[in-house]
């Protein structure tokens, strides 16, 4: 009950802190709209052309800017570590008797929460542009979504932690989030790709998420690709999870 307490006052201080900053919401809420608004039209002449296959390009897309989210999601906790650390806000946690899983999870679920606020957003406005909604593989989608946001922000806080510096990790970040982007087939199927490209794909985490939310997103609630996503992310969660627990409790020791 003291944990489940912890958490909800460190989830409502870091939303207050997220919900402080309208620069971030503003950045956060255009960059899928911007995604939709300028991509689209390009995908779209790509299947005219024959180098997609047919049918709303949206269907095909949208999933993929759905899991972009949720990955670019999970970062913001890491620098938020890192600026905390700078404040000396992680070394006065140290004689807190909150839980340190509590001080690790809070900010966590409030990205979380404000990463579904995104998704209905960006999910409502591609239903303008034609996007076909399936609730229940919505709901299923919503899952996967969560639980790769978890794996990215456990992540992210642990090399925050490690790293100590905003140059270092935000170097790191930016080297991890390139491939990764590519390699998930994000904005265009991985399908299309070399033999080799999509090898190396399979061990990106991420991947496993694009794929199983186009599949989702089409109302196919039992395809493999779904329950290889979740053969993937649920253990990954729970490993990052408990290195990042354990790395938390070293550094406020």
């Amino acid at each position: 009950m003291k944990t489940a307490r912890d958490i909800g006052l460190l989830f409502q201080r870091y939303l207050i802190q997220l919900l402080r900053n309208p620069v971030w919401l503003v950045v956060g809420f255009s960059t899928p709209i911007l995604y939709l608004a300028l991509f689209t039209p390009l995908l779209r002449h790509l299947v005219a052309a024959g180098g997609l296959p047919g049918g709303n390009v949206l269907n095909l897309f949208l999933p993929g800017i759905l899991s972009l989210l949720a990955f670019a999601s999970g970062i913001g906790p890491g620098f938020n570590t890192v600026f905390e650390l700078k404040a000396g806000v992680i070394e006065r946690f140290r004689v807190t008797p909150a839980s340190r899983f509590a001080i690790l999870t809070g900010p966590i679920l409030a990205s979380m929460l404000l990463m579904f606020v995104f998704d209905a957003v960006v999910v409502a406005v591609g239903t303008g542009f034609g996007f076909s909604v399936h609730w229940l593989g919505l709901a299923v989608l919503a899952v996967l979504l969560g639980l790769l946001m978890i794996v990215m922000a456990a992540f992210s806080i642990a090399t925050a932690l490690t790293t100590k510096e905003i140059s270092g990790f935000a170097a790191l970040m930016n080297g991890i989030n390139l491939p990764v982007l590519l390699l998930a087939g994000v904005l265009l199927p991985i399908s299309l790709g070399p033999a080799w490209m999509r090898v190396l794909a399979h061990f990106n985490p991420l991947y496993y998420l694009v794929s199983a939310s186009r599949v989702l997103a089409a109302g196919t609630l039992t395809g493999p690709a779904v329950w290889q996503a979740f053969a993937v992310l649920v253990p990954l969660c729970a490993l990052v999870l408990a290195w990042a627990t354990r790395v938390f409790r070293r550094a406020v020791a």
